[in-house]
Parts: structure tokens; sequence; C-alpha cells
């Protein structure tokens, strides 16, 4: 049958995020193109995990269950999901864009003859094409790609560009599909996942985001932000340059080379907007700037912008918070 797969992540039987933004891409494609959005969940005993996708606006959830994939291996994964997609033929196949897509996605693509597409930031039908829309030249362009042939075609949906909070609740049927393999087409032995470690703060949680840029001049001051960020109960943030300079911690870092975020409000202060640091937030529900310079490119993308000095902005908005909650 036609129609568009979506290839959830779970690891230990823990979704990550994104693979709830995958389906959210996916389920938009659907409507726009008028094909049923199937949901894959590979793993051993996942029951639990695909009841859960089952309770989304999707067609089907496959548990794609073998005891071989308990613990993911690059060879494991492309066997089980080469098999479910030349069994049921989908015309797109959607990742979400993390570590273990990056390390297995290419080859299952190779394996149908087509090139995995990483990091979409848009999908559209045209035509009954998917047009899938990737950035270039860190973020400065984005560029269309148009798959030519019959498909499947293969993307990986880059964090924070769809809302998983959009997805709308269903009722689908979920069906086991049990893979053929054998534990000598396995070639790596897997070993002890890697444990970053813990930071302080996950910014990709927070549903209130303060962040600051280098309007604030100086490190003794970025105590005028926090008292904005702790009155609105949200997490402080920052832009590079502040987080080189060491007056906040780098996991408060924002933006490509800092974590991605998609908080309901983002608010940022003093930044001027280098796309670098906009690739990192641009997925925020809304964005509200504060910049002295009416020309800074913060304003294309933000829901709201104040013009003026942020140093007697932000004392009077944290004032303003506090008179309203009393």
């Amino acid at each position: 049958m036609s129609g568009i797969l979506v290839v959830m992540e779970q690891q230990g039987g823990q979704w990550h995020r994104m693979s709830w933004e995958a389906l959210a891409a996916g389920i938009e494609l659907g409507k726009q193109s008028g094909q049923p959005v199937l949901a894959a969940v590979p793993g051993s005993e996942i029951a639990a995990l695909a009841n859960e996708a089952a309770t989304k606006a999707v067609a089907k959830v496959h548990a794609v269950e073998h005891p071989l994939l308990k613990d993911y291996t690059p060879d494991g994964f492309t066997a089980a999901l080469e098999q479910l997609i030349r069994q049921h033929a989908p015309t797109v196949v959607l990742f979400p864009h993390t570590y273990q897509v990056r390390d297995y996605a290419p080859k299952l693509a190779t394996r149908f003859g087509q090139s995995l597409l990483s990091d979409v930031i848009h999908i559209r039908a045209d035509g009954g094409t998917p047009v899938f829309v990737r950035q270039l030249f860190q973020g400065k362009l984005n560029a269309d790609f148009r798959p030519s042939g019959n498909g499947p075609f293969f993307a990986s949906v880059q964090a924070g560009a769809f809302r998983a909070d959009s997805l709308e609740a269903g009722s689908a049927q979920v069906e086991t599909f049990t893979p053929q393999l054998d534990a000598a087409q396995i070639r790596t032995k897997p070993q002890a996942p890697f444990r970053e470690a813990a930071r302080a703060v996950d910014l990709t949680a927070a549903e209130i985001i303060v962040s600051v840029g280098r309007g604030i001049k100086d490190k003794e001051n970025i105590h005028i932000v926090e008292a904005l960020a702790k009155a609105l109960n949200g997490e402080l943030a920052a832009s590079r340059p502040i987080c080189d300079n060491g007056w906040l911690p780098m996991e408060r870092q924002v933006g490509s080379s800092g974590q991605t975020v998609s908080p309901k409000v983002y608010m940022a202060i003093g930044i001027s907007g280098a796309i670098q640091h906009l690739v990192g937030m641009k997925g925020s529900k809304i964005i509200v700037a504060i910049n002295k310079d009416a020309n800074a490119p913060i304003f294309e993308v933000a829901d709201y912008g104040i013009v003026g000095d942020l140093f007697e902005i932000v004392p009077a908005l944290v004032e303003e918070v506090k008179k309203a909650k009393g």
C-alpha cells in the first residue's frame, strides 16, 4: 500500500522526544497528500510504546518486534525496517534526525537505491510529489528538493522544525511485525550506552526561555535578564558569545552549536539574530525580541518586537510580571 511511514525512536522503553516531532511532520504531509500515515516502532517488548503511538492520529502502528532489536545495531535495524518497507511499500519514510538515525538510515535508503535527505525543516505535497525543504550554508538559504523516481523517499526531520504538541488524538490499530533476523547478520556487538555528563538544565524541556545576547554588555549585568526568567518561571539561556566568554555555562547555549529548543515562549534579549542562533530557536511557538537596533535580524522572526534599551525595558517587565502575579 502507499502511504507515509514514520519510524519512531525509543531506547530502553523511553521515547526519544524527536520521535513525536517526526510524527507531526508525517501527519502534516499526510493531510496535504491525502495519504495514510503509518508509524513504526522497532525494538523488543515494545507493546506499551506501540499502544501509546496508536493514541495519535495515524492509520496504523507497526510494532517491529524481535529480541535482536532490543539493543540498537545498524545491521539489525536496517534489515528489520527493510523487510517492513518492502512489505508495505510506503511512498515516503520519515525519521527524527537523531544520532542513531544518522548511523543506519543512509544504509537503509541505499537498499532501495535512494539517498537520505537529512535535517529537513519543512515538507509539502506538490502535484502528488513530496517537496522537502532543508537549509544550506548554516541556514542562510532554504532549498527545495523534489525527488525523482517512484520512491520510497527517505528523509530525517530537524529538531524543532515541527511541533509535537500539534499532534491530534486518534485510535489506531497496532500490528506486530516480526522480521526474519539471524544473529549472524549482526556484525557489531552492542556495548553499554554512552552516558554524557548530566546537565544542570535541559532547555529542550522548558516552556519559557529568556535568552540573553551581547547587548547585555557585561557579565555583571546578566542578573537583569535572570530576574525576568525567574519572574516568568522560565529558564535562562544565551547566544554563543555569552557562553564563549564564560558568562554562562555552555549548557545554556542556544543555536547551531548549542541546544535546539522549541518552547511556548522564547524571549531574545539583546540578541541580534545571527543565523547560527536562529536555527536553534526558530521552532518556538511565540518569539519576543528586545533590541535597540530596529534593523536587527531577530525582528524578522519575532512575533512581538520591542525596539529599545534592554536596561530600561527588562526591569520594567519584571515589575509588571510581579504585579500580574500578585
